[in-house]
C-alpha cells in the first residue's frame, strides 16, 4: 500500500519553531510530528509514503533518509510549483499513487495528530465497498468548522454543511483518507479543495463513507493547540504503552523524558510534560504542560508552564516562563527574567522580561 501525506507550506502558525525546520519535522512528544504518521502506516503494511510539498523539499528528504532505513519504507517528494490546494497534489503525484494492484491509497494531512486507526478504517473502507472513506471525529462547536452530514448506522455520507447555524450533527473531518485509485480519476492538475469539489461529487454517486475516529484528534498546526494536543497524545500512552511514561516522586501526571535527558534533584514535573534528547533540568525546577525540545538547558529553580522550549535554548535560573511562550531554536532568557506570552525569534537573548505576549524579534 501508498500513503500520501499533505505537507503543504511554510508553516506561519507554528513560528518561530518553523523558521528553524519546516513544521512536519518540528518535535511533538520527542519526534517529529511526521514521523507519528510514518510508523503508524509502516505498522499497517504501507511500503512507500509520498510527500506532498512546496516548501524546502531538501531538507524533508535529507532528514527522513535516516529513518527510511531504520523502519524499511520507501519516502519520496512531490513538488508543487505552486500551491495546489488538498486535492492537486494528489493529481500531481498520480504515478507514484498508482501501482495497478487496484489497492486503495492513504492520505493524511501533516498536521493531524491521533491514535491513527488505520488497521480498522482499512477493514471499514473494504465492508462498505465505497471509492472513499473519510475519518471522522466529533466535535463540541461543529458551527466553527465544516460538519459531514452521514447516516449513523452505516457511515454513508449525506453532504457536508460548512460553519453551520443550525445543528446539523457533531462530526468533521479528522484529514485521514482512504481512497481508490479511480479517485484520481476525478481531479484535474489545478489548485482544487478535496473536502469542497471532491468529496460532495463522490457523496452525490453514494460512494463516500465516514467513519467516526476513536480515541483521541487534535490539529497541532499551532501553539494552543500543540499544547492541548500533547496532553490527549499522554493521556493515550498511559492507556495503550503506560512503560513510556516516566515514574517518581519528582513526577506528577503523565510525562514523557527522554533516556538521554538529565534531571536534578528537588524538581516537580508535570502534568503533561515532555522532555526531549540531550536536555538538562537543573535542580529545583518546576515544569508543566510544556515540550523542552532537544538539547535544551532549563536552569536551577526555573519554572515553565504552557509553553515550548525550542532546540538547544536555555532558560536561567529563577526565570519564570508561562502562557503560550514559544522560544526558537537557541534563545537564551536570562536569569530571573518573566516571560508572559513571548514569542522570540531564534538566536535571541532576552535579558528583560516580557510582560505581556508580544514576539521580540
Amino acid at each position: 500500500m501508498k500513503a500520501l501525506i499533505l505537507v503543504g507550506g511554510f508553516g506561519t502558525r507554528l513560528r518561530p519553531l518553523t523558521l528553524s525546520v519546516p513544521k512536519p519535522l518540528v518535535d511533538f512528544a520527542n519526534k517529529p510530528m511526521i514521523l507519528h504518521q510514518i510508523e503508524a502506516l509502516k505498522d499497517v503494511g504501507v511500503t512507500e509514503v509520498v510527500l506532498a510539498i512546496n516548501y524546502q523539499p531538501e531538507v524533508m528528504l535529507n532528514f527522513l533518509k535516516d529513518f527510511e532505513s531504520k523502519l524499511g519504507i520507501k519516502i519520496t517528494c512531490s513538488r508543487e510549483t505552486e500551491p495546489l490546494g488538498t486535492a492537486g497534489p494528489l493529481a500531481l503525484a498520480r504515478d507514484k499513487l498508482i501501482d495497478g494492484s487496484g489497492e486503495p491509497f492513504f492520505v493524511l494531512n501533516s498536521d493531524v495528530i491521533s491514535e491513527y486507526p488505520f488497521a480498522e478504517l482499512i477493514r471499514f473502507h473494504k465492508s462498505r465497498g465505497s471509492e472513499a472513506t473519510i475519518m471522522v471525529t466529533k466535535v463540541e462547536e461543529p458551527s466553527k468548522y465544516g460538519v459531514v452530514v452521514m447516516e449513523e448506522e452505516t457511515g454513508k455520507v449525506d453532504r457536508f454543511v460548512e460553519k453551520p447555524q443550525m445543528f446539523v450533527g457533531n462530526k468533521i473531518n479528522a484529514g485521514i483518507y482512504l481512497l481508490n485509485p479511480s479517485v484520481l480519476d476525478r481531479i484535474e492538475l489545478k489548485p482544487t479543495s478535496i473536502e469542497k469539489e471532491v468529496f460532495p461529487k463522490i457523496a452525490a454517486d453514494q460512494k463516500l463513507y465516514a467513519m467516526v475516529l476513536p480515541g483521541f484528534w487534535m490539529d497541532i498546526g499551532q501553539p494552543k493547540d500543540y499544547i492541548a494536543g500533547l496532553r490527549l497524545y499522554l493521556e493515550a500512552v498511559r492507556r495503550r504503552k503506560p512503560y513510556k511514561l516516566a515514574v517518581g516522586p519528582h513526577i506528577v501526571g503523565n510525562v514523557l523524558v527522554h533516556e538521554s535527558a538529565v534531571i536534578g534533584e528537588g524538581c516537580l514535573i508535570g502534568p503533561d510534560v515532555a522532555i526531549g534528547p540531550g536536555c538538562v533540568v537543573e535542580d529545583g525546577v518546576r515544569l508543566s504542560r510544556c515540550t523542552v525540545m532537544r538539547a535544551a538547558r532549563i536552569k536551577k529553580h526555573s519554572c515553565i508552564s504552557s509553553s515550548i522550549i525550542g532546540w538547544h535554548s536555555t532558560v536561567g535560573q529563577w526565570a519564570r516562563v508561562e502562557n503560550m511562550t514559544i522560544l526558537g531554536e537557541d534563545v537564551h532568557v536570562c536569569d530571573e527574567v518573566y516571560s508572559n506570552g513571548g514569542v522570540v525569534l531564534p538566536h535571541k537573548e532576552i535579558k528583560s522580561s516580557i510582560l505581556k505576549p508580544a514576539i521580540v524579534m
